[in-house]
């Protein structure tokens, strides 16, 4: 059984060191036949490096690294081609002049590895200097691959030597279209497609195949890879985990499945994968990697927990830039992988991208990190709470559940107070506006239990809050707050509502739980009800 290869970003490695490669070398023969200047975005972490590692050793002719794989009988490996390859995680870049000097450095040692000496004094000028002389001293053109074009631009965001950052960017990119004469092939890598660096517009022939479905799965796993190339790793975790290979297989899908940039072919992550059949357990390895303060303060500011609670529409304006001036949230949480394209239509011609969050690890962990950021309530202790107040609600325990939620809400910042409005109009809005605060907590929360949500669900005999559903039960919600009703009245009347408008027909081939909360001010009660054939059973706090 072959090595995973958990952190493995060389092609070089990976192949003379015995570790399990999932071959994209038809991807890739495509890819260099088909085009000349190329730029892929993909999230973090999700084998870019190592893409532009195995293009670096197709065009240096490392052949017996190819023995076996697709690409191995269609390459001329008598063709080699000089190749400089940049990668902005090893250079320094927190400041202009930073970037000249180590940049400067950085191509001064690659001249000196093939015997050319660079007169120029600046990046720029040595950037095309090193292509100019390396064309001319081996013959064959050269070919740029070039990976995390953008970290510098995401590291300064926010900083004042941002535009600087962006302007050495803007004239250090520009070098292949001058040079273009030279170039057998360039590749370039990031998260993001950044607005306000010329390259997407200098160079006429770039050619974006983010969306691409021709190269939807040059990153990731998709199902029918990982059912083959990790096969013993599968049954070994099956056993390991007391699972049919069956149910393995739809559980691994559920939690780490789900990334398609075209809407047709899922992928999976491969540094959730690899961790997964290393550890055999499921664990939110990909979102742990990232720090994602960043994304969940801003969904919070902006309240915008419902863009990764519900399906999002997008059309390809979206995609097309990135300015981290004016940061688009829908375009921020795609690129950053935390959305995905969960379908693509033509309407009028024109592509219309429905967005939605990718899997169960990405969906549970931004949930808990965004219920923690609204409650306060630490995040390494959420999910044991969640799972006790999911026992209590299966087991009718309403005092343990009731108990639980005020514990969970005791640290919410005191903003939610009684209204004090005099016109009744007032009042009553402020009172709508915590009702809706209180219902996208409590949405997060039960997505974070890995329930499917239909929130606000249409029925021909009203508007359902929420249903929550799992395997053989179905949870029918209904949430109420008022700043001065006692917490008595508006139980009755949420479990009231549920009966009288039968929210519950639809799901009557299962378990039905009517689940009543309500918020009296800063107070929080529920009630818990069965329902059966021959009516109600039920338990309030």
């Amino acid at each position: 059984m072959k090595k995973l290869p958990i952190g493995i970003q060389s092609f070089e490695d990976l192949r003379s060191n015995d570790y399990l490669y999932v071959d994209k070398t038809a991807d890739i023969y495509r890819l260099v036949t088909s085009s000349k200047v190329v730029f892929l975005s993909r999230p973090r972490r999700f084998g870019k490096s190592l893409l532009v590692s195995t293009l670096e050793e197709l065009y240096t002719s490392n052949q017996s690294l190819f023995e076996g794989l697709h690409i191995y009988d269609k390459w001329d490996w008598t063709q080699r081609y000089p190749v400089i390859r940049i990668d902005w995680a090893g250079i320094k870049h927190d400041s202009k002049d930073e970037m000249e000097r180590d940049m400067s450095d950085y191509l001064q040692s690659i001249a000196t590895v093939n015997d050319i000496i660079l007169t120029r004094q600046f990046a720029s000028g040595r950037f095309v200097e090193l292509i100019e002389l390396l064309h001319r001293k081996e013959g064959n053109k050269v070919v740029v691959l070039i990976d995390e074009y953008d970290k510098p631009i995401l590291d300064a965001i926010g900083k004042p030597e941002a535009a600087e950052i962006r302007a050495f960017l803007q004239g250090f990119y520009v070098v292949l279209k001058a040079t273009d004469d030279h170039l057998k092939f360039v590749f370039m890598t990031g998260v993001t497609k950044v607005a306000k660096v010329s390259i997407f517009s200098a160079l006429n022939s770039l050619k974006d195949i983010s969306l691409s479905e021709q190269f939807s799965s040059i990153c990731g796993y998709t199902q029918e890879e990982l059912e083959r190339d990790f096969s013993e790793y599968i049954d070994n975790t099956a056993v390991r985990l007391g699972m049919t290979r069956e149910d393995l297989l739809a559980k691994i899908r559920k939690w780490y499945d789900g990334y398609t940039w075209d809407g047709k072919t899922s992928v999976y992550n491969p540094f959730s994968t690899l961790p997964f059949f290393d550890n055999k357990e499921f664990s939110d390895y990909w979102f742990a990697t990232g720090t994602p303060t960043f994304v969940i303060n801003r969904l919070k500011k902006h309240g915008l927990a419902k863009t990764v609670l519900e399906p999002v529409i997008a059309d390809s304006s979206a995609f097309d830039s990135y300015d981290p001036d004016a940061l688009d949230d829908v375009p921020l949480l795609f690129q950053a992988g935390y959305l995905t394209v969960k379908n693509k239509e033509m309407i009028n011609g024109e592509p219309e991208y429905t967005l939605g969050v990718p899997n169960q690890e990405v969906r549970v962990s931004l949930m808990k990190h965004l219920l923690s950021a609204y409650t306060q309530y630490p995040v390494d202790q959420l999910g044991v709470l969640g799972k006790t107040m999911l026992k209590q609600i299966l087991a009718f325990d309403a005092k343990g559940f009731t108990n639980n939620m005020r514990i969970m809400f005791a640290d919410v910042p005191y903003t939610l107070k009684p209204s004090k409005a005099k016109k009744p109009a007032k009042a009553e809005a402020k009172n709508l506006a915590n009702e809706a605060f209180y219902h996208n907590i409590f949405q997060m929360w039960m997505t974070m239990l890995g329930f499917n949500i239909q929130s606000e669900r249409m029925t021909n005999r009203g508007r359902i809050d929420a249903v929550l559903q799992q395997e053989g039960v179905a949870i029918v919600v209904e949430l109420k707050y008022h700043a001065t009703t006692e917490l008595e009245t508006l139980l009755n009347q949420a479990i009231a509502q549920i009966r009288e408008k039968r929210y519950y027909e639809p799901f009557l081939d299962r378990k039905v739980i009517l689940l009543g909360i309500a918020f009296s001010g800063k107070d929080v009660g529920c009630r818990i009800e069965q329902l059966s054939e021959s009516g109600f059973s039920g338990l309030k706090d």
